[in-house]
């Protein structure tokens, strides 16, 4: 009953699906793609490869130029959806899609980095390294160096993960903070450190996916086994954390503050954490919260509306730090609870396609493993 549900509701979303931005290439559209992929992966159907392929084409024009985006921006929020593109390259062969990342790849070449070596998270944001960042550019750049055969890259990405690590922990939780400001120029920043005053679970969502993904694109070796390390110690700073129902918080270790609030975002993602994380074989990281946190979203979350259509609830639609539209973000605990909240955001709706295709996929592997012996 709950996969039927799951699907369909993935299907409906996705054929109804609206380009976030007016169809200008960002990362909420890169969301999606990694939600589809991971389906396709996990069941080898292809309506997802179709709805991949029908959306990315859209954003991609006869002279493989990606729709609405300037490398000028130095945005690294729009290098995500960049993985489609180099994952319909190794599917299909075909080279279009390989030179349509190209210029993804050449602004993380010129993309402004803090002194420390990590980049800035965007060039209107100097100095300032942010957990979504790792997310949006790291795995790309692994996976765009295997494709591009180029091992500097590659070398570069997990020098990058590694620091910006060292940079954005909080040694007293065991977790990350959202933001790190090189400069300490921010108010928000911390004189001594440099962080963010608060933990964002969507923010440390974003890190907890960059950490199973880079792992998956790793050989053995010292690197990984590093990387696997420091994310056996995340899950078990965030498993402590996770609420008697399965669900994390907006502001992830606040449960006394009032209007603290269970995030839908950020529970899909640890979901998708420990799923992958113990299909990897990463020690310490188990399925059990993952399977509770899914269990919890379709309990709790997954609402009809007026209209009988099935909505996943109370999803954060942004949060970030500094100045934004007249309003300066401070990072603290209630700002986060200010943020608006709302149905069906894809960055809510991804995460959960990606937990579930974890389940899925795991299901497979399981029967293969039966029938062979």
């Amino acid at each position: 009953m709950t996969e039927h549900m799951l699907t369909s509701y993935f299907d409906d979303y996705t054929r109804d699906y609206q380009y976030y931005k007016g169809g200008s290439w960002c990362y909420e559209d890169g969301c999606l793609y990694r939600g589809l992929i991971t389906l396709h992966e996990a069941t080898g159907e292809q309506r997802w490869l179709d709805h991949l392929i029908r959306l990315v084409s859209g954003q991609v024009d006869a002279q493989n130029r990606l729709a609405g985006y300037r490398i000028d921006e130095f945005n690294i929020d729009n290098v995500l959806a960049g993985r489609a593109l180099v994952h319909l390259f190794h599917l299909t062969g075909e080279a279009k899609w390989l030179e349509a990342a190209k210029p993804l790849a050449e602004q993380l070449r010129f993309h402004p980095r803090t002194q420390a070596g990590p980049y800035w998270h965007k060039l209107r944001y100097p100095h300032q390294v942010w957990l979504d960042g790792l997310y949006m550019a790291l795995p790309f750049k692994l996976e765009y160096a295997k494709a591009a055969g180029l091992d500097d890259m590659r070398q570069d990405a997990v020098w990058q993960f590694l620091t910006a690590l060292e940079l954005t922990h909080d040694e007293a939780s065991m977790l990350y903070r959202h933001g790190y400001d090189e400069s300490r120029l921010q108010d928000w920043a911390d004189d001594a450190t440099g962080l963010s005053p608060a933990h964002w679970g969507r923010a440390i969502g974003w890190l907890a996916m960059a950490f199973v993904d880079i792992i998956d694109n790793l050989p053995p070796g010292a690197e990984r086994a590093d990387i696997e390390r420091r994310a056996e110690k995340l899950a078990s700073a965030i498993t402590r954390l996770q609420t008697v129902d399965g669900r994390w918080l907006q502001v992830i270790d606040a449960p006394q503050v009032g209007g603290n609030y269970a995030e839908s975002s950020a529970t899909a993602m640890f979901a998708y954490f420990f799923l992958k994380g113990a299909r990897l074989g990463i020690s310490g990281v188990a399925a059990e919260p993952g399977h509770k946190a899914l269990d919890s979203l379709v309990t709790h979350e997954m609402k009809a509306d007026a209209q009988g259509r099935l909505r996943l609830e109370n999803i954060c639609c942004v949060a970030g730090l500094g100045g934004f539209e007249g309003v300066y973000r401070d990072g603290t605990v209630n700002y986060y609870l200010s943020e608006v909240i709302r149905a069906d955001d894809i960055k809510g709706v991804a995460p959960l396609m990606m937990a579930y295709a974890e389940t899925r996929r795991a299901a497979r592997e399981q029967h293969v493993v039966k029938a062979a012996e």
